[in-house]
């Protein structure tokens, strides 16, 4: 059975645990027939880049601000023959023409159980703030379809974990991380299983 052809988008920050997981994912057996072929990051020196060479996938640097980044990440895909599109820790919103040329077809993880705590501004530390600011007894992650809006895409899996009183945003975060590692690989999974070939 040949491969689905994977690419992972991610940010200037972060550390690159859920791109590295999901690369890890492919190759253990969590997710089968699937293949991370590329990982586009925003500049060069970034913690995803640096853990996506070490792990022997090809990277290639696109800065979102940049004017024609819609066609050159367009031609980069189709050069890798992409069929899914994960982001991880990709902070803005993926141009129209992305979107539509791989509707249904990308994913992105959000650290809570969407539609809470979503939308504009509402990304790392920042919700796991929120939760706790808001009384939250529960939390969680949701990974979903990426749409032309933050966080509304469809709902492909959520995983919960209680918010014990004693929490910090950094030990929420914690937690609500390895929800995600778990997730993560789960969706990608049943998004492959679509596009699998004989």
């Amino acid at each position: 059975m040949s491969s689905v052809r994977v690419a992972i988008l991610t940010g200037k920050r972060g550390r690159g645990s859920n791109m590295a997981n999901l690369i890890a994912a492919t190759r253990d057996g969590r997710v089968g027939s699937a293949e991370v072929v590329l990982v586009v990051v925003p500049a060069g020196g970034t913690p995803a880049e640096a853990s996506a060479r070490e792990l022997g996938v090809d990277t290639l640097q696109l800065d979102p601000r940049e004017a024609g980044y819609a066609q050159r990440l367009l031609s980069a895909l189709a050069t890798a023959r992409v069929e899914i599109v994960c982001l991880a820790g990709y902070m803005t919103l993926l141009p129209v023409e992305v979107v539509e040329a791989y509707r249904g077809r990308t994913l992105n993880v959000h650290p809570a159980l969407l539609p809470k705590f979503g939308g504009r501004g509402m990304y790392g530390a920042h919700v796991q703030e929120a939760v706790l600011a808001a009384g939250e007894t529960e939390t969680g992650c949701t990974v979903h379809l990426v749409t032309e809006a933050y966080d509304e895409g469809a709902t492909l899996i959520q995983k919960r974990c209680p918010v014990m009183d004693d929490d910090t945003v950094e030990s929420l975060s914690a937690r609500v991380l390895e929800l995600e590692h778990e997730a993560y690989p789960e969706a990608l999974e049943s998004v492959v299983r679509r596009y699998a070939r004989p």
